[in-house]
């Protein structure tokens, strides 16, 4: 299975998270803001980061920005799991990088739909 970065500020949100993918299989790293995530990435390759986008130290967009200029993460999969909605946000995660967009709370179902199809 998949090592999978997972980013975000809400500790509960992490769990839920991490809990769901580890039952289906996926080895999980977490992080509770970009700069933690960014500093992880830089050490330990993951086959897919799932980010929150607003975060204090630095935000989810301005990670996954960080992330595409590594080698190791230029082509990797970046969801970004958040309660941002707006076409002008999703626009915004899209240039950036970002591969896809799930809107919080979140379905573990259609979650790890998403990650089997990123995934390939």
């Amino acid at each position: 299975m998949a090592t999978i970065l997972v980013v975000d500020d809400s500790a509960s949100m992490r769990q839920m998270v991490e809990f769901t993918l580890k039952e289906a299989g996926h080895q999980v790293m977490v992080a509770e803001d970009g700069q933690v995530a960014l500093n992880i990435a830089k050490g330990a390759p993951a086959d897919l980061v799932i980010t929150d986008v607003n975060m204090p130290n630095m935000d989810g967009i301005t990670l996954i920005r960080e992330l595409r200029t590594l080698p190791a993460y230029k082509f990797t999969p970046i969801l970004t799991l958040t309660t941002e909605s707006t076409t002008e946000k999703k626009m915004e995660g899209k240039g950036a990088g970002a591969t896809g967009w799930i809107v919080k709370p979140f379905n573990p179902e259609k979650l790890l739909a998403t990650v089997n199809k990123v995934l390939g």
